[in-house]
């Protein structure tokens, strides 16, 4: 099997059995493509169902001395594991050779976060006498009430709203569709925002009509517009941090594990393949954590209130 049948293959697959999006199929295009490339740079090339696992050490090495970052190769590295794992369910190949590949350590990254005052002084900046103001307010409280990713927050029905019974439906990477409860501050505002204002728009597009949060032209919201109205909500705030709609998520989950949730049900709240992903938000901050060793371990009590079992 040649390189470009292979790679147009491996986008069928992603594309019609993973259903992942454009972008998605483009960054997995472009991972093989590299592997691709080195081997056109050898003197002996081989093709896909030719290479072994010593083919593709040479190949970290040559793109670790390229100057990639660490990150950069950990994602190269997965895009390819998984275009084997393609060949191997398509019977192309018997072993994958990426089986012991292993890429750079990754530094495991603690994301920013809202506390739950900065979380309220952002949404006391926002003006609700106006009709997009009241939009933006339950917007807001609509990504930190269900840690929704921003194109998940503006891909939002109206359909999938059950005021009702306090759930939105969600519908996440993937195309994957998920529950999750809305609190009653962002039912509140959503509900100003739908009665007061949404309701009363006479310019809704035909195809954006189902949309929740809708621009002044009737169509559903642009990521760049919540990245916006976010940056300037913080700003008059005066939190000197970089703050996007993903610290919202960041701060949901944060403010769940915090206040004792179950790590199971962040992660299905969230839409996490993997636990693991999740458990990022089990960091506690330095203060926290001198305070529970200062109370709770036995050496730091005192001898009249320690009681030996």
């Amino acid at each position: 099997m040649e390189w470009n049948s292979a790679i147009n293959g491996f986008k069928a697959y992603l594309m019609l059995e993973r259903s992942l999006s454009e972008n998605s199929i483009m960054a997995y295009e472009d991972d093989v493509l590299k592997l691709h490339q080195y081997f056109q740079t050898l003197d002996n090339p081989k093709n896909p169902i030719e290479v072994v696992y010593e083919d593709l050490e040479g190949f970290l090495h040559f793109i670790s001395d390229l100057g990639l970052g660490a990150r950069t190769q950990a994602r190269i590295i997965s895009g390819i594991k998984s275009f084997y794992k393609y060949l191997l369910l398509e019977d192309v190949i018997n072993d994958s050779p990426t089986e012991l590949l292993e890429g750079p350590k990754l530094p495991r990254k603690i994301p920013d976060v809202l506390s739950y005052d900065e979380i309220t002084a952002v949404m006391a900046t926002i003006d609700v006498s106006t009709a997009h103001g009241q939009r933006n307010r339950a917007m807001l409280e609509t990504l930190y009430a269900c840690g929704l990713r921003v194109t998940e927050l503006i891909t939002l029905k109206l359909s999938h709203y059950f005021d009702d019974v306090g759930y939105v439906k969600v519908l996440g990477k993937n195309n994957k569709e998920r529950i999750v409860p809305i609190g009653s501050e962002a039912m509140k505002q959503i509900g100003f925002y739908v009665e007061g204002y949404r309701n009363h728009m006479d310019n809704i597009h035909s195809d954006h009509n189902d949309f929740l949060f809708l621009n002044r032209r009737g169509k559903h919201l642009s990521r760049i517009m919540v990245f916006n109205v976010i940056k300037e909500a913080v700003a008059k705030a005066g939190i000197d941090k970089s703050i996007s709609p993903h610290t919202f998520r960041h701060s949901f989950a944060t403010h769940l594990v915090e206040g004792g949730a179950d790590l199971r049900a962040v992660q299905e709240m969230l839409g996490h393949e993997s636990i693991t992903t999740t458990e990022i938000y089990t960091h506690l901050d330095t203060a926290y954590l001198r305070n529970t060793i200062m109370n709770c371990h036995p050496r730091n009590k005192s001898r009249e209130s320690y009681v030996y079992s």
